[in-house]
């Protein structure tokens, strides 16, 4: 399995949760509550690179610590490749915690008659997170260009240093 495959394994699983949780899930196109600058792995960056290199990318010059630089007008410019947690953003995620499984949501969906959840109306996190994390793995052993280690991130804002994007939005 690649990445690209991977990727589609989620969306095809957060459509299905999307469909069963509809009248519960108030995100929408605008909404940007859960968008920040997250940290992911080599695969990922490298695999959303090669995707938006070429292309006519625009970024958020002013967005302040933390925010997401890609959030332009309360929209996500690089949406089709978003990474992996992006793609999960408001739905019910089941994980491990400490001790015991926790369920998280962004707290504007599942309000008043909220349904019941069980392992098959929940996204199953650490199923995904681990077969991302192998295929990381797998990508850092092959990668030339530089040494990684398993467990390091870079910063989604790096994207933009990589693609040398030009202060008009048009990539060089």
């Amino acid at each position: 399995m690649d990445y690209c495959q991977l990727r589609n394994e989620i969306d095809s699983e957060c459509r299905r949760l999307e469909e069963a949780h509809r009248n519960f899930l108030v995100c929408a196109s605008g909404c940007t509550g859960c968008c920040m600058d997250f940290n992911i792995f080599p695969v990922e960056f490298h695999s959303i690179f090669e995707e938006l290199k070429g292309k006519k990318i625009e970024y958020n010059r002013s967005a302040s610590e933390g925010e997401c630089l890609f959030v332009v007008n309360g929209l996500c410019s690089i949406y089709e490749s978003r990474p992996v947690i992006c793609r999960t953003h408001g739905l019910p995620l089941l994980s491990m915690g400490e001790e015991e499984w926790e369920l998280t949501h962004c707290e504007l969906n599942f309000t008043g008659a909220a349904p019941e959840f069980e392992e098959s109306n929940t996204f199953p996190q650490d199923r995904y997170n681990s077969k991302l994390f192998l295929l990381n793995r797998e990508f850092i052993k092959s990668f030339k260009e530089r040494d990684f280690t398993e467990f390091e991130l870079i910063p989604l804002k790096m994207l933009v240093q990589k693609i040398k994007i030009k202060p008009n939005g048009a990539n060089l």
